[in-house]
């Protein structure tokens, strides 16, 4: 994930977080660079500085990731068609030949209000699925990926060896160090699916809060007011929970796809999911 030394360095995070496969990372870092050279206006000392975050995941077993298909014209155009309002989940942007518990993946978000006397936040996660294999898929405690056992998109003996991006934004006004720990807390929600984040797998996170502080240009200094340890547990619990759901919306957003070399990975079945979840009294009437 580019752009990460500064976000530690400054405990800033400046522009767009984008999204893609292993192998185009630097076409889509590029391409924010020159998007952003050209829309934005230099800084007060006349300098266009950027790091953009690029994250990225391996989808080479559905995308021909060598063909270098991504452009920087698709990166422009994500950026200029980026809107408020629904996500579009499952087979989409750099979550479209991803897979997840063997399962066809994908992109999945959703998110968690605080109650009014716990501040009211809001929590969101969008996750980039392609990570776990189907043995380990548990779903509200339900060994789905037990019960779903055929048509897996890796051999039985095969290492854990996918990577999940997960991108967690709230309004809780959060100091960086703290934004760090929420980091950790989606681990948890992953964790919760069954995965155990092996050898090969790159699991990576990066938090951000939209509360800006207020600059005194006399004094030459930011001041802010932020949330105390001792009341970020509902921060942290809910960034479990947002995160834990985002990956079951991907799976269940997403459709089964054929790629390259004809391979083919279904989508998580909704009827023998449901089956499942009703089998253990996990499904809500």
């Amino acid at each position: 994930m580019t752009g990460t030394a500064w976000i530690d360095e400054s405990g800033l995070l400046d522009g767009p977080v984008l999204l893609t496969n292993t192998h185009s990372v630097g076409t889509v870092r590029d391409a924010a660079i020159a998007w952003r050279a050209k829309h934005g206006p230099p800084d007060a000392e006349g300098y266009y500085w950027s790091l953009p975050v690029v994250g990225e995941t391996w989808d080479g077993e559905l995308n021909d990731i060598n063909g270098f298909h991504v452009k920087p014209d698709n990166v422009f155009r994500a950026i200029e068609a980026a809107k408020t309002g629904p996500v579009t989940e499952g087979n989409v942007g750099g979550g479209t030949g991803s897979i997840c518990f063997e399962f066809k993946g994908g992109i999945g978000t959703s998110s968690r209000k605080l109650p009014a006397k716990r501040g009211g936040f809001t929590v969101g996660a969008l996750v980039q699925c392609n990570c776990g294999r189907r043995p380990q898929l548990s779903i509200a405690g339900v060994p789905v990926g037990r019960l779903i056992p055929e048509q897996r998109a890796y051999g039985e003996e095969a290492d854990e060896t996918g990577s999940i991006l997960i991108v967690i934004g709230t309004d809780a006004p959060l100091l960086p160090h703290q934004l760090k720990r929420v980091a950790r807390r989606a681990a948890m929600g992953l964790a919760r699916l069954g995965s155990v984040s092996g050898n090969g797998s790159g699991d990576l996170f990066v938090v951000f809060s939209t509360t800006d502080p207020s600059w005194d240009a006399a004094k030459r200094r930011f001041t802010t007011s932020y949330l105390s340890n001792d009341d970020l547990d509902p921060v942290f619990e809910a960034t479990v929970q947002a995160t834990e759901e985002a990956i079951v919306n991907a799976l269940v957003a997403a459709e089964t796809m054929t790629g390259i070399d004809g391979k083919t990975v279904i989508a998580l079945p909704h009827d023998r999911l449901r089956k499942a979840l009703e089998k253990f009294g996990k499904l809500a009437p």
